[in-house]
């Protein structure tokens, strides 16, 4: 009898969910999938798809970087594919990734049978589509994409061609599917949790979502708002950011970091979760301080609306604005630091092993931690002053998401990819990506820090001789980060989709705990049907 069940009936019960005629099969199981595990498969695929088109977007960018003068592209097409990089990049791949998580693991986690609107997620996960769609196919109408940068500050949206309204419907379609995930993921979390577990028992990734779910409630609307009065400037004769008709671009810029200030930690918050996940299992090791890491997360969450204007120290602000902004972002290094500080006692004195999901959490915290200077130092008015919009900002924030968001991410995917698959990646493969990735990463950013400092500044085209050797080592090791990509996809992914490897053990890490390892592997198409009955930690199931 599995691990899932916990007693007799329950067995019959799941026994019958698991013969093939139970779920669809070919292209219904799919399009009209209402189960967590087929949704959070598509939703990880589909980020991964458009993290490769973002990737390729940002091999054009630093091809056209690797030596002064114009190469490849024209200084408007290179603003073109700078915005859709980042538009890409955080709507299309790094946010639909952590939902997909959330689908898979978290009624793995909590011990329920599904999310609690099955038909909503779907649509949520529909919904991506043709934003994506539309999102791209700005490139292909008049005037091309929007050449605005991400944050699609106004005067310069509403210069833009027909493909800026294309991208402000994309936006509010994704917004819609975040927004949905969120309430799906809440409603979870709160309602459908096994009896005997209490929110102070559940796992950190849980609470990582729960916390990041109600932060896309809250500022999913505001970019909603900030967009649509962009497109009323644009064809309805409004003036909100219009200076000709007494209209304010720096409202925009206000409204819109009152959102993107907040997605920063929405981006950055389940991948606390996952790594709070992996450390303990590979330390062997309960993680130290569980109720100082939920704080601190909730921490962080409140603290991210009361940051924003950091990002606009060279907009104007009064001095007195800058020195409250600047406190305000010393401060939520605070529970950023707590939650470093715990992860590195938990490996303190366990019996680590270095398993690949191991060396990626470890490389998070690396790299993350100096993403997280250099952003304390950013949030110094004075210096910021000096580094704003130059390649020094760059680097921070990449070494944020990318070495932050995606290392956890594919920490994730080493972690549960067996419980998902019911195959072993290959250690050696899974370690080739792992160091290619670390170094080709800190070859592509670090350098831009002294790009920065020598005042580079960011989304040109064209720069003058003395910088061209950081930006050729930048783009050497770009290119080898987005091969090392294409490799893990072959290597590690689509073995593991195929079946082709050792079989996974239920329990693949010796010290991992959690109620996703007393389900088979792979995990069955239903789970949980009857509530499991936990043990006093809530973390195995009695029975």
């Amino acid at each position: 009898m599995s691990a899932v069940l916990d007693h007799p009936a329950h067995d019959a019960h799941g026994h019958v969910h698991d013969h093939a005629h139970d779920h669809p099969h070919g292209w219904r199981r799919w399009l009209f999938a209402t189960n967590h595990k087929d949704i959070g498969t598509m939703y990880l695929l589909f980020s991964f798809t458009m993290f490769i088109f973002g990737g390729i977007l940002a091999l054009v960018i630093r091809a056209e970087l690797f030596e002064p003068g114009l190469q490849f592209v024209n200084p408007d097409l290179f603003n073109q594919l700078t915005t859709m990089h980042g538009v890409v990049m955080v709507f299309g791949a790094i946010m639909p990734a952590f939902v997909g998580f959330a689908n898979w693991m978290i009624p793995l986690q909590v011990g329920a049978a599904d999310m609690a609107f099955a038909r909503m997620n779907n649509l949520s996960f529909w919904l991506l589509i043709p934003a994506a769609v539309m999102l791209v196919s700005g490139f292909f109408l008049p005037g091309g994409a929007p050449s605005t940068g991400w944050t699609l500050y106004a005067p310069l949206t509403l210069q833009m061609g027909p493909s800026m309204d294309s991208t402000i419907f994309a936006l509010h379609i994704l917004g819609a599917s975040s927004i949905m995930g969120s309430i799906n993921i809440i409603v979870t979390v709160l309602n459908m949790r096994a009896p005997g577990m209490t929110l102070m028992k559940m796992p950190l990734f849980a609470w990582t979502w729960l916390i990041t779910a109600f932060l896309l409630i809250a500022v999913m609307p505001v970019l909603a708002g900030a967009i649509t009065m962009t497109l009323t400037d644009r064809h309805f004769g409004t003036s909100f950011f219009n200076p000709a008709g007494g209209g304010d671009p720096v409202m925009y810029q206000h409204i819109f970091w009152f959102f993107g200030h907040p997605e920063v930690y929405i981006m950055i918050l389940p991948a606390f979760g996952i790594i709070s996940a992996i450390i303990p299992a590979f330390a062997r090791k309960p993680l130290f301080g569980y109720a100082s890491m939920v704080y601190a997360t909730a921490s962080i969450a409140i603290l991210s609306f009361i940051v924003w204007a950091h990002h606009m120290f060279t907009s104007g602000m009064p001095v007195t604005g800058q020195l409250f902004f600047m406190y305000a972002t010393m401060l939520i290094a605070v529970p950023t630091g707590v939650k470093v500080f715990n992860w590195i006692a938990t490996m303190w004195q366990g019996s680590m092993t270095f398993e690949t999901p191991m060396l990626w959490a470890i490389g998070f915290i690396f790299v993350f931690t100096m993403g997280g200077f250099t952003g304390l130092i950013l949030a110094m008015a004075p210096i910021d002053i000096q580094l704003h919009d130059t390649y020094y900002v760059v680097a921070h924030f990449h070494y944020v998401l990318v070495a932050g968001s995606l290392f956890a991410m594919f920490a994730g995917v080493y972690y549960w990819g067996p419980k998902w698959t019911g195959v072993m990646y290959s250690e050696t493969r899974g370690k080739i990506h792992f160091w290619s990735s670390l170094i080709f990463f800190n070859i592509t950013f670090f350098p831009m820090h002294f790009l920065g400092l020598a005042g580079m500044p960011r989304r040109y085209a064209d720069y003058p001789m003395q910088f061209t050797d950081f930006n050729m080592i930048a783009s050497i090791g770009a290119f080898g980060f987005g091969i090392t990509q294409v490799y893990f996809f072959f290597a590690v992914v689509l073995p593991m989709m195929r079946g082709k490897g050792a079989k996974a053990p239920q329990r693949p890490w010796e010290g991992a705990t959690g109620l996703e390892w007393e389900v088979p592997s792979p995990a069955p198409f239903h789970t949980f049907e009857t509530p499991p009955r936990l043990d006093a930690t809530a973390t195995r199931v009695i029975g």
